[in-house]
C-alpha cells in the first residue's frame, strides 16, 4: 500500500470514533496506531458533537511518523438526523437543522456524508422519510455501515445512493480499536484534501466487513463508563 498522502491507491475509512465520543473508550493514540498497522492510509475521526479527539489523533499520527493521514471530522446531530462532516477546523453545533449543518460544514470548506441512513436504532437521517432536497447537497451516503446488524438498512442505503447518483461508501463506524479497518473504501488519487476526495469517491471500491456482535455489545458499557467520567452526550442548542 502507498504511504499516506501519496497519489497511488488510497485506503480510507470515513467514519470512526475515539474516547472523545460519549460511546467509545478507544484512545486517539490506539485508534491511529491500529489504523496504520492495518494498512489504512487515511482515517476520518468523526466523534459525536466534537473534534478535539480528531485533532489529538492527527497530532499523534504526525508526531509518531505514522503512514496515516487523519481527517478531522464530526458526527453531527441535527434536528433531522445525523450527518458526517469532514475537513473541519471548528466543531459544528448540535441541534441545527440538516440544511444549516451542511451550510456550516461547507463554510469551512468541508465535505458532507449521510451515515447509516436507514438504521432504525440510531439517529438516522432518512429513516423517517427523505428530507426534501437533501440528496443534492451531500457528497456521499454510507451504503455499507459495518455496525448495522439487523434489518436491510445497508441495502436501502445503497439503493438510495444509486437512485440519487451519489457515491456509496463502506465505513467501519468503529467505536473500538478492534473495529478499525473492518470496512473502508479503496480509491485512486489523493483524498487528503476535499477536492481530491470528492473526485475519487465515485469510482471507489467498497470493502464490506462487519463488526461482531460482541464488539457491538461493548457500546452500552462504554456509555456507562463515559457518563461516570462526566463525558455524556453534549446537549443540543435550542
Amino acid at each position: 500500500m502507498d504511504a499516506a498522502g501519496g497519489r497511488g491507491r488510497a485506503f480510507i475509512d470515513l467514519h470512526s470514533h475515539t474516547s472523545a465520543s460519549f460511546d467509545s473508550l478507544a484512545s486517539p493514540r490506539s485508534v491511529v496506531r491500529a489504523a496504520a498497522s492495518r494498512g489504512l492510509t487515511h482515517l476520518a475521526i468523526t466523534d459525536h458533537d466534537r473534534i478535539d479527539g480528531a485533532l489529538e489523533a492527527r497530532d499523534i499520527a504526525a508526531r509518531e511518523g505514522l503512514s496515516l493521514t487523519v481527517l478531522v471530522g464530526q458526527e453531527i446531530r441535527t434536528r433531522d438526523g445525523d450527518l458526517i462532516g469532514v475537513f473541519l477546523d471548528r466543531p459544528i453545533p448540535s441541534g441545527l437543522d440538516a440544511f444549516d449543518a451542511i451550510e456550516a460544514v461547507r463554510a469551512q470548506g468541508g465535505l458532507v456524508g449521510i451515515p447509516h441512513p436507514f438504521d432504525r436504532f440510531r439517529g438516522s437521517l432518512l429513516g423517517a422519510g427523505e428530507v426534501e432536497g437533501l440528496a443534492r447537497l451531500v457528497d456521499w451516503v454510507e451504503s455499507h455501515n459495518a455496525r448495522i446488524m439487523i434489518g436491510n438498512g445497508n441495502q436501502r442505503a445503497a439503493e438510495f445512493a444509486a437512485a440519487h447518483r451519489l457515491a456509496g461508501i463502506a465505513v467501519s463506524d468503529a467505536h473500538s480499536v478492534l473495529e478499525i479497518g473492518v470496512a473502508y473504501v479503496a480509491l485512486d488519487g489523493d483524498p487528503s484534501a476535499p477536492a481530491g476526495l470528492r473526485t475519487a469517491l465515485p469510482t471507489a471500491e467498497l470493502v464490506t466487513g462487519r463488526a461482531t456482535v460482541f464488539v457491538r455489545a461493548v457500546t452500552p458499557i462504554a456509555k456507562l463508563v463515559q457518563r461516570a467520567r462526566g463525558n455524556g452526550r453534549m446537549a443540543s442548542i435550542q
